[in-house]
């Protein structure tokens, strides 16, 4: 099958995106993947980028296309037009390098923004390839909960723009079932919208590990590790608040592995309440080198702020720290709460609640290394039912060979 991916982010940049184009070449897929330049989440072009483009053109097996787009830099308005310069070199430039190729499927990759639904869209008509669209994040529901967009008008607009993206896709897929009737907000109610969630995108086998050498030894303590984007979602100041308040306990430390456009508030943060000995701020490394990391902690801190969208989002580490077999320490309302809630596999606590973080924290550290071992293995069964990499990517074939099984048939319909 001729898979065509788009996706704003891509390798060198680290998203679940790169092990999913893997896995279809290595299944025998001829795979091309339109993207932009690497500059997440620093807002910068990476350096090694900028000194020999050329040789980021494939990826593995994987054809990569790429189009030039404004970094994201800093600032929300430096962020809208980073979505939109790739909305537009995409549709344009994309379609042009790309103008003599057929696909059997355009799949989109969209954890934000949904502009990249636009090159999408156009694609489609100009191929006559379906389009599958895997939705990680809900616009303009998202906009409005970090605050990016406050107007009634802007946001109304966004959702037209929503509306009019979703309706040119062949099949919609909700990383969480609480998307689903978001979603039919604005789209047609005959649509095809199924639950597809992530999965895992590290394989655990911590006997094989070396523990990362960037977490400075800690005899008798009790790590707890947040690895990923440090942004305005991931509610910091309420973690920032749970670790002022355990800030006196000589057991607990905070570890935080990752970057984002909070980390400077979140560092200076640190220093202004004297947390430094307990909240280590260790950067950001890639996605292979997360067991490394894992391995030092005996508890995973998932959070998300306390705004309706986010309560009917799966955070996507989640599922790797299941498949981890590490206890999880969730500051989370709805799904992803209920998710820890009813496989065991940690302790949750409502969203935006610094208080019952660190209470939350306290309890964990308090129970048996036996109790936390049934946690984390509890996890892993999880991981193993609901959010098995294999069965689900096999999931996502089949339904592109339905969508270009549809395709050919209504070609031939309309000769």
């Amino acid at each position: 099958m001729r898979i065509l991916v788009i996706s704003q982010y891509f390798w060198p940049e680290n998203f679940r995106i790169n092990d999913l184009v893997t896995e279809f070449a290595a299944r025998g897929h001829d795979v091309t993947v339109l993207t932009g330049y690497p500059n997440y989440p620093s807002g910068e072009l990476f350096p090694e980028f900028k000194a020999a483009p050329e040789s980021f053109a494939r990826f593995g097996e994987v054809r990569v296309v790429r189009v030039p787009l404004l970094p994201r830099g800093q600032g929300g308005l430096r962020l809208m037009l980073n979505y939109a310069s790739f909305a537009a070199s995409a549709t344009l430039l994309g379609a042009w390098q790309l103008r003599k190729e057929r696909f059997d499927v355009i799949f989109v990759f969209e954890p934000s923004p949904i502009t990249v639904g636009l090159p999408a869209a156009f694609l489609r008509y100009l191929k006559r390839a379906p389009v599958a669209f895997w939705v990680l994040d809900l616009w303009p529901e998202t906009l409005e909960a970090v605050g990016v967009v406050r107007s009634k008008m802007i946001l109304n607009t966004v959702g037209k723009l929503v509306s009019f993206i979703y309706n040119r896709c062949d099949l919609i897929l909700a990383q969480s079932r609480s998307f689903i009737p978001q979603i039919f907000k604005y789209c047609r109610k005959d649509g095809n919208v199924q639950y597809f969630p992530s999965w895992s995108d590290a394989v655990f086998d911590f006997d094989n590990v070396e523990a990362a050498p960037e977490v400075p030894d800690w005899s008798g303590h009790f790590d707890i590790m947040f690895a990923g984007n440090i942004g305005e979602a991931q509610d910091f100041p309420a973690i920032i608040e749970a670790a002022t308040l355990l800030k006196e306990n000589d057991t607990i430390r905070w570890l935080i592995v990752g970057d984002g456009r909070a980390s400077d508030w979140v560092k200076s943060e640190i220093q202004k309440r004297g947390l430094a000995h307990r909240m280590l701020m260790l950067g950001r490394h890639p996605v292979d080198r997360m067991p490394s990391f894992y391995k030092c902690a005996d508890a995973l801190l998932v959070s998300l702020r306390d705004e309706p969208i986010f309560s009917m989002t799966i955070p996507g580490k989640l599922q790797s720290y299941l498949a981890a077999g590490i206890p999880v320490l969730a500051m989370l309302n709805g799904e992803g709460a209920d998710i820890v809630h009813k496989s065991g596999a940690g302790l949750a606590c409502p969203a935006g609640n610094g208080a019952a973080l660190a209470e939350a924290a306290l309890n964990l550290s308090r129970m048996s290394a036996e109790d936390r071992r049934i946690m984390g293995a509890r996890g892993i069964d999880l991981s193993k039912t609901e959010f098995d990499r294999d069965r689900l990517i096999s999931k996502l074939l089949s339904w592109f060979d339905d969508l270009a099984a549809h395709s050919r048939r209504h070609k031939m319909g309309t000769k």
